[in-house]
């Protein structure tokens, strides 16, 4: 999993999941710097009952980072997910490559504008 963080190149180890029978999807992201810098553990679940993507997202900023809770969708290849956070949110979209089997990894913060501004880019490769 390589990429950037707000502009800075980052490269992290990822292990992917099936966890609690099969409800979620586990991505297990972590530095590959030693001591790592970073680590996160983004939980992706599917709700038939409303259609949406669930997801959770934490990581080693600390417990009150990890809430709320993203929602989202999966079309085709693509799944997205918005994370109200109170100081603005958050989209993230992970989105398949079928030719090339790989994955693109996007995430933006919200403006005051209602745009989106690039926060983290990565690729993500076997």
């Amino acid at each position: 999993m390589v990429g950037d963080v707000r502009g800075k190149p980052v490269t992290y180890k990822l292990v992917v999941t099936p966890v609690l029978g099969n409800t979620f999807t586990e991505l297990h992201m972590k530095d590959v710097q030693v001591p790592a810098h970073y680590e996160a553990r983004v939980f992706i679940g599917y709700d038939k009952e409303s259609n949406q993507i669930i997801a959770h997202w934490l990581d080693n900023f600390g417990a009150k980072y990890s809430i709320p809770h993203g929602t989202g969708n999966i079309t085709e290849n693509t799944i997205q997910f918005q994370i109200p956070y109170s100081h603005g949110p958050f989209r993230d979209t992970l989105t398949f490559d079928p030719i090339k089997k790989t994955w693109l990894f996007e995430i933006e913060a919200s403006e005051s504008s209602g745009n989106w501004k690039h926060f983290a880019k990565y690729e993500i490769k076997k």
